[in-house]
């Protein structure tokens, strides 16, 4: 069973990389992106997505890895 996109569903364009309480839900325990096949992104925003964690983590926004 597919889920939809988070952000089709939520009609966003855009993947904000200020917005460090969104990108969280989509990095693991251990600071890794997790896998489209279980956060149910499509590909188009999964691409978004890493670009905008990417981001953040260089901005110090969201952290490289977790203790």
């Amino acid at each position: 069973m597919m889920q939809q996109c988070y952000f089709c569903s939520q009609n966003m364009t855009e993947v904000d990389y200020k917005n460090a309480d969104l990108l969280k839900k989509f990095i693991s325990g251990q600071g890794k992106i997790i896998d489209p096949k279980f956060t149910g992104t499509c590909a188009k925003h999964q691409r978004k997505l890493a670009e905008a964690i990417k981001r953040s983590r260089i901005l110090g926004l969201v952290p490289f890895t977790r203790r």
